[in-house]
């Protein structure tokens, strides 16, 4: 897992402690606003700075580098979620580990929907930033699901499809928990509590599910 890089602050440059700096957990929600609306490439140490509200050199002198910076911002907040994701009980039914994954996924996603963008953006791009996110991150969520989505696969209970098919059909549909300008022109309300959006999430967690499932919910009927 990346670690948060080690400060090379200049002589004479300002501490991190100083109060003209935004607090760190500010600094690198900023910077997951940044980096989701404008791409890595478009944005540069100044600009970032801009958003930040410091100095040009500020991102160099506490991260080393933007590349190092943009690691900081995404452990935090796919740490964050990596951490929410817990492994299934042992025994647990393997149509409940799926249904509680999915769940739990969209759940935690709707309180970070720049981390989705930041996510969408780096999936089209080969790059060694998705290295990083497919090793850190990508890799380790799936293996708390992908025992139980192997056992019914083998059973008949879920289709058998190739893996990236099945990524993509639970990861896909979480646009619509995220996107709002579209969701909106879709009848969205402009203004939904915390609660509306947990029941969206879950909705659409079941509707996914149960469309993966279907195959050993019509041989039981």
């Amino acid at each position: 897992m990346g670690g948060k890089a080690t400060t090379t602050r200049r002589p004479g440059r300002p501490s991190g402690d100083s109060p003209a700096v935004p607090a760190e957990r500010d600094v690198l929600l900023r910077g997951l606003e940044a980096f989701a609306e404008l791409g890595y490439d478009r944005a540069s140490a100044r600009e970032l700075a801009r958003r930040l509200g410091v100095s040009h050199i500020f991102i160099n002198d506490r991260y080393g580098s933007k590349a190092a910076f943009w690691r900081a911002v995404v452990d935090t907040a796919l740490g964050a979620q990596l951490t929410r994701m817990a492994p299934a009980a042992p025994g647990s039914d393997d149509e409940d580990v799926v249904r509680q994954f999915v769940m739990e996924f969209y759940r935690s996603s709707i309180g970070e929907p720049y981390l989705a963008l930041l996510m969408a953006d780096e999936a089209a791009r080969d790059t060694e930033r998705l290295d990083y996110l497919f090793r850190h991150y990508i890799e380790p969520t799936l293996a708390l699901v992908m025992p139980s989505i192997e056992r019914l696969m083998a059973s008949g209970r879920m289709t058998r499809v190739p893996m990236d098919v099945l990524f993509f059909a639970i990861i896909t549909p979480l646009s619509g928990l995220v996107q709002e300008p579209l969701a909106r022109r879709l009848g969205r309300p402009e203004h939904l509590s915390q609660a509306d959006r947990l029941a969206r999430a879950e909705a659409l967690a079941g509707l996914v599910v149960d469309g993966l499932l279907a195959p050993g919910d019509a041989k039981r009927r």
